[in-house]
């Protein structure tokens, strides 16, 4: 039998050629390899479950957060919530009076003052209160009994569910005037000291406030991101000769710095929100050349004072800023190579 020299065709030959190979994914639909994405359809029946599961949150998240938005057109209105019980009604029948709440704002030593107090707490809480829960984390984290480990994360979450007037009730007891620390001075020959109404003080003790009471909450986050940490890269570590110190500082915060960054940008993004019902409790022991901030600020004008219009315009400001250091900071995070609140 002869045997033809011409080369046969890569399919003759026994060479393997690709063809589109039908695939069926959990929710039956099919899908071609290679064809690229699903369509939409396609997708939505896949993943209808979860979807379904989220309208809920969905519809709420709508309602009580997006659809006030709107009320955000009384900052250019002289509003009047008394023209009718229905409050659309209102708006629509108050008069308007553009930019005129803004200037007034700009031009009102009060406002800019409580601007001052709100980033001056902002920057204290944040060198001193937003690295302690990385380091009780990473405390609690080098114990090695775990029922240690659980009391001891348990006592600094319990001040979690206390409200402030219990807090700063706990703190009157042991800082005011009549309370432990004045009396204990006193008992050696001393002046007592009111800490709660010193105007120089009130950062720190609002700082101090919140340290005992929100620090076993920010422990939670960053043991969960410890947990997830692979014991491969301790041990790996270990061999190569690193002592304690040098496995926390090569392993252990590289693998926080995702979630530090993280919470980083949304307390950057909540530096103007410092604290309401904390302040707003302790606002008149110190006065308001101290104890004023933004939110007290628009409180105080729109519901005591009923200018409704002028403190709408002061927390758009507020909330147009906010926005503004989000990305922001989210920019900065994605420039240090983390993903921030949301990748590029």
């Amino acid at each position: 039998m002869s045997h033809s020299t011409v080369p046969r065709s890569g399919a003759e030959a026994g060479t393997p050629v690709k063809t589109p190979v039908a695939s069926a994914d959990a929710t039956g639909v099919r899908n071609e390899r290679g064809s690229g994405k699903l369509s939409l359809r396609h997708r939505f029946r896949r993943d209808r479950a979860l979807i379904l599961m989220t309208v809920p949150a969905v519809v709420l998240v709508l309602v009580f957060n997006y659809l006030p938005i709107l009320g955000n057109v009384v900052a250019f209105q002289d509003y009047d919530p008394y023209i009718s019980d229905n409050g659309i009604v209102s708006i629509l029948n108050s008069p308007f009076v553009g930019v005129e709440n803004f200037q007034r704002i700009f031009e009102d030593s009060a406002f800019w003052n409580a601007v001052e107090n709100t980033l001056v707490l902002f920057f204290v809480q944040l060198v001193l209160f937003f690295p302690i829960p990385v380091l009780l984390a990473l405390l609690i984290n080098s114990v090695v009994r775990p029922r240690v480990r659980a009391v001891a994360q348990a006592v600094l979450y319990l001040p979690h569910f206390f409200s402030w007037v219990l807090v700063i009730a706990v703190f009157q007891q042991m800082f005011g005037g009549a309370g432990m620390l004045s009396q204990l001075l006193r008992q050696h020959g001393y002046d007592g000291i009111d800490i709660m109404t010193d105007p120089g003080t009130f950062p720190f003790l609002i700082t101090a406030q919140s340290v005992w009471k929100d620090a076993g909450w920010g422990i939670i986050v960053f043991l969960a991101a410890l947990a997830s940490v692979p014991t491969d890269l301790y041990e790996a570590a270990a061999m190569d000769g690193a002592g304690r110190w040098r496995r926390m500082w090569h392993v252990t915060l590289p693998a926080l710095r995702p979630v530090i960054a993280l919470l980083l940008v949304l307390r950057v993004g909540d530096a103007l929100t410092v604290g309401f019902e904390q302040i707003l409790l302790q606002r008149d022991g110190v006065g308001t050349d101290a104890g004023e901030v933004l939110d007290t600020f628009v409180w105080w004008n729109g519901v005591r004072n009923q200018d409704f219009g002028y403190a709408a315009a002061a927390g758009l400001i507020k909330g147009v800023v906010s926005i503004g250091l989000v990305l922001t900071a989210n920019k900065v995070a994605h420039l240090m190579g983390e993903q921030g609140v949301y990748k590029k």
